[in-house]
């Protein structure tokens, strides 16, 4: 494979994550960026909190707490011990060191800087090379219509009440003004290959294909994306994916996935689990393609990458 083939992936939190540390484990670091959602963003404490960009940085600068896939490894807790003695709002659980990036980026807002300054800045600050990309500089905030209930906001839903409620319905408020960051359509018009990774299609994906301009580019360049299924066996492998498309009236499988994907992208890999769900995925206008999608650990993970680059690459460039 040639050394100068660009590779933009679509990213979420946890789930993209694990896949991007994967691919700079093997890839020119240099050659990939990730958009990478911002819908959960909101705040507390004062505090301008960014889960799914800083779950990625950690991650792929090797700070991320392994047993979670989320905070810091080697995290200190004393200032949210403290706060829960004076009753203070501790749902949210933040570390020391989390806390530390917080304070930097709401310093920086206010002094002016956008969250795409301050986002290169701390990539700068811990060593990464990749290009980590908010899909926009706007507000934008994912809400979920609870059964029977009001909407309510992202984490509210996912960190509060545990995902545990049905929803009905997903908007993104502040979407119909938000314009994509700057370096995002150029990534995305210039890549070699476009990876949408595997996070959830609802409340992680959505999000930034609904941004002006992103969606349509997918749709115009559909030969070169490539979607990796978030659901393995009818089931998310962490989080409420599965239970989100159910309730939305999508199948909770990779078919549900092929489904949503089906006019972005060409290729959609799924797990050896579903492969008897090719035949379906393949009837929506999807190539499917099977192959181990657990990520259990870097390598497996690693290995998941280099299978999804081949699968557009490997015939016109052999293997990787």
């Amino acid at each position: 494979m040639p050394e100068d083939r660009q590779v933009s992936v679509i990213a979420g939190g946890v789930g993209a994550a694990k896949f991007l540390r994967g691919l700079l484990k093997f890839y020119p670091n240099e050659l990939v960026t990730a958009v990478v959602n911002v819908a959960d963003d909101f705040h507390l404490h004062g505090l301008s909190i960014s889960p799914d960009l800083d779950t990625v940085a950690y991650t792929i600068s090797n700070q991320v707490n392994p047993e979670t896939g989320w905070g810091r490894t080697g995290e200190s807790w004393r200032v949210m011990t403290e706060l829960e003695k004076l009753g203070g709002h501790t749902w949210f659980s933040l570390g020391d060191l989390d806390l530390a990036l917080h304070l930097y980026r709401t310093q920086r807002l206010a002094e002016g800087a956008t969250l795409s300054d301050v986002t290169r800045e701390i990539c700068a600050a811990w060593g990464i090379t990749a290009n980590l990309l908010p899909a926009t500089d706007a507000k934008i905030r994912t809400q979920l219509k609870v059964l029977d209930k009001d909407w309510v906001d992202f984490q509210d839903y996912f960190v509060a009440q545990q995902h545990s409620v049905p929803i009905t319905d997903v908007r993104f408020a502040g979407i119909e003004s938000a314009s994509p960051g700057p370096g995002v359509i150029p990534s995305l018009e210039e890549a070699d290959i476009i990876i949408i990774a595997p996070s959830n299609p609802i409340v992680s994906v959505n999000p930034v294909l609904e941004i002006s301009g992103i969606r349509e580019v997918l749709q115009r360049r559909k030969e070169t994306v490539v979607a990796i299924s978030p659901i393995v066996g009818g089931e998310a492998l962490k989080g409420p994916a599965s239970r989100m498309l159910e309730e939305l009236g999508y199948e909770k499988s990779a078919v549900g996935v092929a489904d949503l994907y089906k006019n972005i992208a060409s290729i959609l890999v799924i797990d050896e689990t579903d492969a008897a769900l090719s035949s379906r995925i393949e009837s929506q206008g999807i190539q499917p393609l099977v192959t181990d999608t657990i990520m259990s650990d870097p390598e497996r993970a690693a290995h998941l990458a280099k299978v999804t680059l081949e699968s557009l690459f490997l015939s016109k460039e052999g293997p990787l």
